[in-house]
């Protein structure tokens, strides 16, 4: 089978690491890299090529691949340059959007969404949500220890002593905790919110404190996102969050509502009553942020206030990302591949939940 890899636009990882490549050479496929796929992961060219990998120009892997991997979908002009009946593995995100389905059909593409593999156990190892969360999640603290303007530890010098940032997390999932652990090794005093009770020992066994706003709906089913909440509680949400906003030198906020724009947590009037010089990390921005100044993939200044909307953080750590990212791949390949051939068992939960596109037939959406 030939397995292709494009250098992606707009980010910093990339599909396969010549390690893997090594591997699935190893196993009787060939694998085609656009140049320059790995560069900026810090995995040149030559390092491919050493893998058994044959570097190819971006159209010469578009027209002859028989699987195709991207982190980020391809816009409907490449994907129609696919061969048909060729399968194309990227997250699609059809949730949000439908039009990545009605391209794929178009070109009648077969399509796994790495973004639907279900998040049961025995598909912990290929979830690739799970593994860039916990880098965007470690990122933004970083991030927001370089903007703000104080010291995250409690320093005591003979100049004075200096009193720990407050953090506060919101949203304490894969991305939360990661933020949570993170801001504890730098010293800082955490607090963690989620309407998901089940977080509360996973965010009181790293050392912060949980914020409970009591009434919560709580869907467990809901695949480690939050579930939309009655009008009472979120009165209840606003009041609590508002004062605890106002104490915080850094906010980060990761809450997603999955095939929803992301709730709004944070209002213009909480930032209003922020310390001068604090920061915002909005890691749900490109899905309308949980704040309501964000703007995706910007850096703003509201009054004195920093505002970080990105929720591609993992991008910034591009290499371990890609080793992650592409180890979820290899342990997906256990699922979709046999005998060196993908193959498409329905009654195989992780490829009925993942496989989006068939023949030109939409799956998603539909009851098998």
């Amino acid at each position: 089978m030939r397995i292709g890899v494009l250098k992606e636009r707009e980010d910093n990882r990339v599909a396969l690491i010549p390690d893997y490549v090594k591997t699935l050479k190893g196993e009787g496929h060939e694998i085609l890299i656009e140049n320059d796929a790995g560069v900026h992961a810090f995995f040149r060219d030559e390092i491919y090529k050493e893998a058994g990998a044959e570097i190819k120009k971006r159209d010469e892997v578009l027209k002859s691949v028989d699987l195709l991997i991207t982190v980020h979908p391809l816009e409907k002009s490449e994907i129609l340059k696919l061969p048909s009946s060729s399968t194309y593995i990227s997250s699609f995100v059809p949730f949000a959007t439908d039009k990545h389905l009605k391209d794929l059909a178009e070109g009648k593409v077969n399509a796994f969404s790495l973004d639907m593999i279900p998040r049961i156990t025995i598909a912990q190892s290929m979830d690739v949500l799970s593994s860039m969360a916990s880098i965007a999640g470690y990122k933004a603290v970083l991030t927001a220890a370089n903007s703000l303007p104080r010291y995250f530890p409690m320093l005591t010098t003979a100049a004075g002593s200096i009193p720990p940032a407050k953090v506060l997390i919101l949203g304490a999932g894969v991305a939360g905790l990661q933020a949570i652990a993170t801001s504890k090794r730098l010293g800082a005093v955490v607090e963690a919110f989620d309407t998901r009770l089940a977080a509360k020992e996973e965010v009181e066994s790293l050392g912060a404190k949980f914020v409970e706003v009591e009434g919560a709906r709580d869907d467990k089913a809901a695949g480690g996102y939050a579930v939309e909440q009655t009008e009472e509680y979120k009165q209840k949400q606003r009041e609590l969050i508002a004062e605890k906003v106002a104490k915080s030198d850094v906010v980060i906020t990761t809450a997603q509502l999955r095939g929803k724009p992301a709730p709004k947590l944070i209002t213009k009037e909480m930032v209003d009553q922020m310390k001068p010089g604090a920061v915002i990390i909005d890691l749900a921005s490109s899905t309308g942020g949980n704040c309501e100044l964000s703007k995706d993939n910007e850096t703003i200044q509201y009054k004195e206030i920093t505002i970080v909307g990105n929720s591609e953080l993992a991008s910034d750590v591009g290499q371990h990302a890609s080793q992650l990212f592409s180890k979820n791949i290899q342990n997906f390949f256990k699922v979709v591949l046999n005998d060196g051939k993908l193959h498409f068992d329905l009654d195989n939960p992780i490829i009925k939940g993942s496989l989006i596109v068939k023949d030109g037939e939409i799956l998603f959406g539909k009851e098998n």
